[in-house]
């Protein structure tokens, strides 16, 4: 027996799902709505219900607007595939191309917006409730939100490439639990997910990239995690962005360039960072702001080196190489046991004849930063002759070449004035560490003949 509380938005009586799923998907909200009213029917009465899209492309010109809780919508595929690669590939080669646009169950983003628009409008999916409880259990799996193209903001860069259009696949403006964001694929948003005051959240296995954001996690939040996710966001935006938010996990994720900072935490307490890649083409990749504090960073591989691919060479985050490709504002965090490799061109150094810095302490007190692994190589001329004008050869061949390079002196540890009583142990050299050594405590990292 069929459930009637399972949707297909083909066969939905009310609408056009490929001419707008956005006015199918709100007319089956509200079929749901109208059936279930009764709070407290036999220990039950509202189970909410799953809402499926087979598939193929589908044009959203309406703003679904989700107001109940226990609701699931889901797709077959989540259909990503590079939208930079093709708008920097000349259009005369495409007719010879595979595929153009990405696929699967996929909604195409064409919510009309006005200049001065607040941000919420350009959502695809926006969820607002206020009242207890607070809205629960809502699920997005396996379909794909595509902005479709980005616009021009400004001289000097091709529209396609800024990472601006007033567009977010999903917003949750109220405070929620136990959300589920699960194998879904975002392409070409302004923002790809923003939740405000989440508390038991898991974004999971998704593919989030090329969004001038990718995550942002907004208003404060508890216990919750962003797990095994491929993410990479543009030059102006984060790949992961939270606020005052405790007991958050950030584990396994591929976070590849271009977001301005690959993990930035502002205010964020007693939440980890471990075992993550983490690939950057500018410092400030992971950022600790506003008193981060009792934080863990574990066991994760940093790497940073310079744009290979010729679209967006000459463009970068604004910060200098003296920032860190860690920076803490914060007390008694642990930095323990990563990786941090450094391929570098003395001639990019930014500002010029700057000793770039990996780990940089700016204030608080009582950090731990223990084992760390710093290797920092200038590429030789020789590498240079690997730049390809395609992205995915430009960057393996980047990502492989370890043979033309030489060592290049870094600061691995900088502790400024304004914090002291850390410690420091086996994260450098006596020359590589800089800090006030009456103010804070430290072990040389041994070498070879001492």
């Amino acid at each position: 027996m069929a459930s009637e509380n399972y949707y297909d938005v083909t066969e939905w009586p009310v609408g056009n799902p490929y001419e707008d799923i956005g006015e199918v998907i709100n007319s089956i909200i509200a079929d749901i709505k109208s059936r279930q009213t009764n709070i407290d029917e036999n220990e039950g009465g509202k189970p909410g219900a799953v809402i499926y899209i087979p598939p193929g492309d589908y044009h959203l010109c309406s703003q679904v607007f989700i107001d109940i809780s226990y609701l699931k919508i889901m797709g077959s595929g989540h259909g990503f595939t590079s939208s930079s690669i093709r708008f920097n590939t000349p259009e005369n080669e495409w007719p010879n191309w595979h595929e153009l646009w990405p696929g699967g169950s996929r909604i195409l983003v064409n919510i009309p917006l006005e200049v001065n628009d607040e941000e919420y409008k350009g959502a695809a999916f926006y969820v607002e409730r206020s009242g207890d409880p607070r809205i629960s259990s809502v699920e997005f799996s396996n379909f794909c939100i595509d902005g479709l193209h980005f616009v021009a903001d400004g001289p000097g860069i091709k529209p396609e490439n800024t990472y601006t259009n007033g567009k977010t696949g999903i917003y949750v403006k109220d405070a929620s639990d136990s959300f589920r964001i699960t194998g879904m694929g975002f392409v070409y948003l302004e923002h790809g997910i923003i939740i405000r005051d989440a508390d038991a959240l898991s974004i999971h296995d998704n593919f989030i990239a090329e969004c001038g954001n990718c995550i942002e996690l907004r208003g404060s939040g508890q216990a919750s995690k962003i797990t095994d996710n491929l993410i990479g966001a543009g030059f102006k935006g984060y790949s992961i962005y939270a606020e005052k938010f405790g007991g958050l996990l950030i584990s396994a994720n591929n976070i590849f360039p271009r977001g301005k900072n690959s993990i930035c935490f502002e205010g964020v307490t007693r939440s980890s960072i471990t075992s993550n890649r983490l690939h950057s083409f500018y410092p400030g990749m992971v950022v600790f702001k506003e008193n981060c504090s009792e934080n863990l960073v574990s066991s994760n591989h940093f790497f940073r080196e310079h744009e290979p691919w010729p679209p967006f060479q000459g463009i970068d985050n604004g910060l200098p190489d003296c920032y860190g490709l860690l920076y803490i504002s914060g007390s008694n965090n642990s930095v323990i046991a990563n990786h941090f490799s450094e391929v570098i061109e003395r001639k990019k150094i930014k500002p010029e004849g700057e000793t770039p810095v990996i780990i940089r302490i700016v204030s608080g007190v009582g950090n731990y930063i223990s084992n760390n692994h710093v290797v920092a190589t200038e590429k030789k001329e020789e590498a240079h002759a690997k730049i390809s004008a395609s992205c995915f050869s430009a960057q393996v061949n980047a990502l492989l070449t370890t043979e033309a390079s030489e060592p290049y002196t870094v600061k691995t540890v900088l502790v400024e004035d304004e914090s002291h009583d850390n410690t420091i142990l086996d994260s450098g050299s006596n020359k590589q560490v800089v800090m006030d050594r009456y103010k804070n405590a430290f072990r040389v990292t041994p070498a070879p003949g001492e």
